[in-house]
C-alpha cells in the first residue's frame, strides 16, 4: 500500500507539471483601470531661471495597465498662469502616455505589485497655449520621464507616485520652425499624486497569476489515477481475503489449543518390582518369601487387567547352561505358586529366566526371581 501511495504521489507530481501552465488573471478589458491626481511644478529648461519661471500645474489621468509590463494612461494638465493673462490657466496639456514597468520588465512579474517600482514614461500630446489676446496657438507636444511609484497597503489599491518628466513643443512657431526636439522650447516638470487601482473580475487590484490544466494532460492524468484506483481496491481486496484465510487460521489454532488444554493427563504409571531370593542351587520358595509373593497375588487380584513377568537368575557358580534352567525353574516356581496358591490366571504371568545375573554386586544376591509389575 506505501508503494502504491509514493506510485501515486509521483504521478501525480509528473503529470501536474507536464499539464500546468501558468496565465495572467485579470487581464480582461475592464480589468487594471485606474485614475490619479497630480500635481506639481513646471520650469522652463532655457530662456529664463530655472526656479523663478516656475508654476504650478495640476491635473487628472485615467487609464489601463495592458500588462504587468505595459500601461497607457490619458493626462490632462492644466498650467497655472502667474501673469496678467485673461486666464487663471495659461496652457493645457492632455496626452497619451504610454508606461513601461521596468522591474517586471528585467526582473519578472510574480503575481503582486512590488512596493517600490520604477516606470518609463513617453508620450505625445496636444498643448493648448492661452493668449492674451485672441489668438490661442496649439501646438504638439513630447514627454520623456519616470514614474516613481509606491505602492501602498496589502492590496496595492493606491500608489503614491514621483513623475519627473522633459515636456517638448515640438511644432513652435510652425511651419516657420521646424518640428524637433529643442531645448529652448522644452519644460522640466515634477509631477506628485496618488493613483487609485480599481477592482478587477476576480476582486483583485492587479494581475494575478493562476495555473491551468490542459485537457488532454488532465484526462491522462484522470486515466493514471482510475488505474491505481483499480490497484488499490485490488490489493485491498487481497487484503481481505488474506484477513479472512487469517481469522479462520487463528480459529482452528484456538480449537486445537482448547482440545489440548481439556485432553485430560495420562495417570501416572509406575513399576511394582518384587524379588524373592532362592537358597545356593535351589528353586524352591522359602516360608520367609511367601509375604511377597502374597503381596503380588493381592494386587493382581485386585488390578486384572494387568499382567506380570516373572525374570529368575542365578549366581555365577556352574555352568552357562546349568544355571540357565536354574533360573528359569525359579521363575516357573513363583508362578506356580501365584496360579496354584493364590488362583491367578496362567495367562497373565510370563516366567522367564535369564542364566546367570548380574543386577547386584555381591553374587550370592544374584540367586532370586523378581516379580515386575505396570502399575496403571
Amino acid at each position: 500500500m506505501k508503494k502504491l501511495v509514493l506510485l501515486s504521489a509521483f504521478a501525480f507530481a509528473v503529470l501536474g507539471m507536464n499539464a500546468q501552465t501558468t496565465v495572467l488573471e485579470g487581464a480582461g478589458f475592464w480589468d487594471n483601470w485606474f485614475m490619479g491626481y497630480r500635481g506639481g511644478a513646471t520650469m522652463k529648461m532655457s530662456g529664463a531661471p530655472f526656479i523663478k519661471s516656475a508654476r504650478p500645474a495640476m491635473g487628472l489621468s485615467i487609464g489601463k495597465q495592458w500588462t504587468p509590463i505595459l500601461g497607457t494612461e490619458i493626462q490632462g494638465l492644466g498650467y497655472i498662469n502667474t501673469t496678467k493673462s485673461k486666464t487663471m490657466i495659461d496652457a493645457s496639456e492632455v496626452s497619451l502616455i504610454t508606461n513601461m514597468n521596468l522591474m517586471n520588465l528585467f526582473g519578472s512579474y510574480e503575481g503582486m505589485p512590488r512596493a517600490f517600482e520604477i516606470e518609463t514614461a513617453t508620450g505625445l500630446g496636444w498643448l493648448h497655449h492661452y493668449a492674451k489676446g485672441a489668438d490661442d496657438t496649439n501646438d504638439m507636444s513630447a514627454r520623456v520621464g519616470l514614474n516613481l511609484n509606491f505602492n501602498l497597503g496589502e492590496s496595492k489599491a493606491w500608489t503614491f507616485s514621483l513623475r519627473p518628466a522633459v515636456v517638448y513643443n515640438l511644432t513652435g512657431n510652425f511651419p516657420q520652425e521646424k518640428l524637433a526636439f529643442d531645448k529652448d522650447r522644452s519644460r522640466f516638470e515634477m509631477l506628485m499624486g496618488f493613483t487609485y487601482h480599481f477592482a478587477n473580475s476576480d476582486g483583485q487590484r492587479h494581475f494575478a497569476m493562476v495555473s491551468t490544466v490542459d485537457p488532454l494532460a488532465m484526462a491522462a492524468m484522470n486515466e493514471e489515477i482510475n488505474v491505481l484506483r483499480e490497484t488499490v481496491a485490488a490489493q485491498e481486496a487481497a487484503i481481505a481475503a488474506s484477513a479472512l484465510e487469517i481469522a479462520d487460521l487463528q480459529s482452528s489454532l484456538n480449537d486445537c489449543q482448547d482440545a489440548a488444554n481439556n485432553t485430560p493427563a495420562p495417570a501416572p504409571t509406575s513399576i511394582l518390582e518384587a524379588i524373592v531370593s532362592f537358597p545356593f542351587n535351589q528353586a524352591v520358595i522359602q516360608h520367609s518369601q511367601m509375604p511377597t509373593i502374597e503381596r503380588i497375588a493381592t494386587y493382581l487380584k485386585d488390578n486384572p487387567g494387568v499382567n506380570a513377568v516373572i525374570n529368575g537368575y542365578a549366581s555365577p557358580e556352574g555352568t552357562e547352561d546349568y544355571n540357565m534352567k536354574l533360573s528359569q525353574r525359579r521363575a516357573e516356581a513363583m508362578k506356580e505358586v501365584l496360579v496354584d496358591k493364590y488362583g491367578i490366571e496362567a495367562s497373565r504371568i510370563e516366567a522367564i529366566g535369564h542364566g546367570i545375573g548380574d543386577i547386584f554386586s555381591d553374587p550370592a544376591w544374584n540367586r532370586v526371581g523378581i516379580c515386575t509389575i505396570e502399575l496403571k
